[in-house]
């Protein structure tokens, strides 16, 4: 096999020609968090945990409302018992009954009998303190739903403005592109008219290779940043993303709409998770009271399948107490009481670890701050610097080192002043997402 090894610039264009190829896509920020809201696998998987959390709260309505069952029963007996026993049920007794030969050895009968049994809790403590810890595990799996909602938009932001920064690294790189392939030309202008060194054009050269793996890199973060946004919003990757808007400076929100750390949503999915510990632990103390239920139910019998000519009812009250059942109730009290003291504990420990995060996000804002005045100032200084040594590159003044060294510079503190403006946006935006903004 011969291989075939193609000049850079057509190896450079070839690669373009298949980067058109792929399908190019515009898109919105505020799009992309619609589709995310609507389709993330994550999002689901939240809203699912909150609606099985809601169907246990639903669970217990049974503290309440009755129980009620229906059921029909049949069968055969020449037991003297249960024969007796089925025929005053069917209202069928007669003065031959009583004979002691029939009534010790009995014919046999059959007994259908239709039965409608109700249950109604009247006094049931642990029951409704159970019901209350269900609530809170319910309005906490709603807050975390909530808490993952606001992380996902974070992510949202975070992959955006990647995306944003990888095309302006690509539009940089292409400027710097067009400039070294200027100096190039130059360069070899100059050669032929012998005011240059062949090493000097090849010092152009290498620069010219530099620039393009850096901008074929960039192209790949473009690649990785598309695939990674069309995962939040489970659709098909291989698409380029384009983002309507470029990378910009996102303002500080005001003050105003910062809320307290103590309303942030994962702050109250944690608080209303140790009120249901709570309420768990009331729920085995009350196990120790007696528990009131009344109780009905309505018959119908016949010798016949589905029949009834005969019917009764009953209706009562059923006052139980469970004294002891050996030290499990006890074991069981202590065992709540040891999860509700746990749970204040990560309570308190989970609010003073986000406390040190905001204030580590608010630091890290600051020296984002800080750090994008230094980069601006240094762009505008490398900008002037290359303009000054190109003006005298191109009178012969300045050797083709120093150009290139000012035109790497000026290209590396463009980039640096783009990734500052990210690093920056993304430390508001975290700043944000721990202040629940």
């Amino acid at each position: 096999m011969i291989a075939i090894k193609l000049p850079l610039y057509i190896t450079v264009f070839l690669f373009g020609l298949v980067l058109q190829a792929q399908e190019v896509r515009i898109i919105a920020k505020e799009e992309v968090i619609s589709k995310v809201k609507e389709n993330n696998q994550k999002l689901k998987i939240s809203e699912q945990e909150f609606f099985e959390a809601r169907a246990d709260y639903r669970q217990t309505n049974a503290v309440f409302l009755p129980n009620i069952k229906l059921s029909h029963t049949g069968f055969t007996t020449n037991n003297p018992l249960m024969a007796f026993g089925s025929k005053l049920n069917q209202e069928i007794i007669s003065q031959s009954d009583f004979n002691p030969d029939l009534l010790n050895n009995p014919n046999k009968i059959e007994n259908f009998a239709t039965k409608l049994e109700v249950q109604q809790p009247l006094i049931n403590m642990d029951g409704i303190y159970q019901r209350k810890a269900a609530k809170s595990k319910m309005e906490a799996s709603e807050f975390q739903t909530l808490r993952t909602e606001e992380y996902m938009i974070l992510e949202v932001e975070k992959a955006y403005m990647l995306l944003q920064l990888a095309h302006k690294a690509i539009a940089v790189l292409e400027k710097a592109k067009e400039a070294t392939l200027a100096n190039k030309k130059l360069a070899d202008d100059r050669l032929k008219q012998g005011y240059l060194q062949r090493y000097d054009v090849l010092v152009v050269e290498v620069r010219v290779t530099e620039v393009d793996n850096q901008l074929q890199y960039a192209k790949s973060n473009v690649k990785n940043a598309s695939d990674y946004l069309a995962f939040l919003m489970n659709e098909p990757q291989g698409v380029i993303m384009q983002p309507l808007d470029s990378l910009q400076l996102e303002s500080l929100p005001e003050a105003s709409t910062l809320k307290v750390l103590a309303e942030r949503a994962d702050i109250k999915a944690m608080e209303m998770a140790t009120e249901a510990r709570k309420k768990i632990h009331q729920s085995d103390k009350m196990a120790f009271l007696p528990r009131l239920n009344a109780f009905g139910s309505y018959e119908l019998y016949d010798d016949e399948l589905f029949t009834g000519d005969a019917n009764g009812y009953l209706v009562g009250m059923a006052l139980s107490w469970d004294i002891l059942q050996g030290t499990k109730r006890f074991g069981k009290a202590n065992k709540s009481k040891a999860e509700y003291e746990k749970a204040k504990l990560e309570y308190e420990q989970y609010v003073s670890k986000s406390q040190l995060e905001l204030n580590k996000a608010k630091r890290a804002l600051t020296d984002a701050e800080n750090k994008l005045r230094l980069t601006s100032l240094a762009l505008e200084q490398s900008k002037e610097s290359l303009r000054i040594l190109t003006n005298r590159f191109g009178q012969g003044l300045e050797k083709t080192t120093d150009l290139l060294m000012a035109e790497t510079q000026y290209s590396e503190k463009e980039l640096e002043y783009f990734q500052t403006i990210y690093e920056y946006n993304y430390a508001l935006a975290y700043f944000e997402f721990l202040s629940a903004g």
